[in-house]
């Protein structure tokens, strides 16, 4: 196996067309081509991971954080970020960082945070907008349910919790072959009239060339006519943030401590309790602190997220409780995440967790 199939499995799941402008998803460093002996997946590429993963005979490192953000001009060890590259490069151990990409898909590291609270009717809190496209396009009667069985097939026509939807009205075609033209109806040099139908559906931007394929493959005309439309709809399973419920109301402190159980967390920077019991909660894991008023705008009671800034609290403001969980220990059952989807699809291959805790913040208490 190599190193590209994997992360064509990744890439299928959280496409790198979700990730933040700043981000720096993708394959850092190694070949896509190079034969895969074995994947370590973990939080961050540390030097001590990439050592870890040459000890146990891995060629492949798949992180959730970029070790490279930016671009560097030297490399010579200076610091952390350019020890780990140089150690990946001399030991041949390629690093894959699936990032804001993966953040941004309902069910990627927020839905994993809300696995572990059990939280219900989930929804992306700030949904993306200008990922969607329609499709649209043109055939006789007789093709029309083969047709939509191959574009649903691609992947067209989802909207929300519901698959196969298209839309289609009745219309006349008309078309004239050329000389070398070999047209399915009609007869080349002649007008043709055709009872058509015009089939429309929506589908993630990035999708397609693979839905124009399976279109073009399934359609019995010569030539195929469609449309293709950018849409500003919002895309309601890829965004910023999940919103979701407690199965049962609770109170803020019962709350606390049972993050302080699911994480692991010896403390928990919060804003002033609300004196209320509590149930919508909003998640971002890392860094959210730009969703503090997107979170109270859709009713939330309580935002859990990390690296809040002291004045950041205030934004509170006596709308919602925000609980700062901390960033590694937000996100530190990403590593089970990836180890479960890159298990699922490779059961015989060799995936494994990283054992290095790499949270460079610690606690005196």
């Amino acid at each position: 196996m190599k190193i590209k199939d994997i992360i064509q499995v990744l890439e299928i799941l959280a496409p790198p067309i979700y990730q933040e402008s700043y981000d720096n998803a993708g394959l850092i460093i190694g070949n896509n081509q190079w034969e895969c002996t074995g994947i370590v997946c973990c939080l961050d590429a540390t030097e001590a991971v990439i050592e870890e993963a040459k000890e146990k005979g891995c060629n492949l490192v798949v992180a959730h954080h970029p070790i490279l953000f930016k671009g560097i001009k030297q490399l010579n060890g200076k610091n952390y970020v350019e020890k780990t590259l140089i150690t990946a490069i001399k030991s041949d151990i390629a690093i894959y960082a699936i990032h804001t990409n993966l953040d941004n898909v309902i069910w990627g590291v927020n839905g994993k945070i809300a696995d572990q609270i059990g939280l219900i009717n989930r929804q992306i809190l700030v949904p993306k907008a200008g990922l969607l496209s329609k499709l649209v396009c043109f055939a006789p009667a007789s093709a029309v349910e083969n047709l939509k069985n191959a574009l649903f097939a691609a992947g067209a026509g989802d909207i929300g919790n519901y698959s196969e939807c298209s839309f289609q009205v009745n219309g006349l075609g008309s078309f004239k072959g050329g000389p070398d033209s070999q047209p399915s109806m009609g007869i080349a040099g002649q007008r043709t009239s055709v009872e058509e139908v015009r089939i429309e559906f929506i589908h993630p931007s990035h999708m397609q060339k693979k839905l124009i394929t399976a279109m073009i493959k399934a359609h019995p005309y010569e030539e195929v006519a469609y449309d293709l439309i950018s849409l500003d709809n919002d895309y309601q399973h890829v965004g910023s943030g999940i919103l979701g419920e407690l199965p049962e109301p609770m109170e803020e402190t019962t709350l606390l401590e049972m993050l302080q159980t699911c994480f692991g967390l010896s403390v928990i920077k919060h804003s002033p309790f609300l004196e209320k019991r509590v149930q919508k909660i909003a998640i971002c894991g890392g860094a959210g602190s730009f969703l503090i008023g997107p979170a109270i705008g859709a009713g939330a009671d309580v935002l859990i997220s990390a690296d809040l800034k002291y004045h950041e609290f205030f934004d509170a403001n006596g709308h919602i409780l925000i609980a700062d969980i901390g960033h590694w220990e937000s996100e530190q059952y990403t590593t089970d995440l990836l180890f479960d989807i890159l298990q699922a699809k490779f059961p015989t291959f060799a995936v494994l967790k990283s054992v290095i805790k790499t949270n460079p913040v610690n606690y005196f208490l």
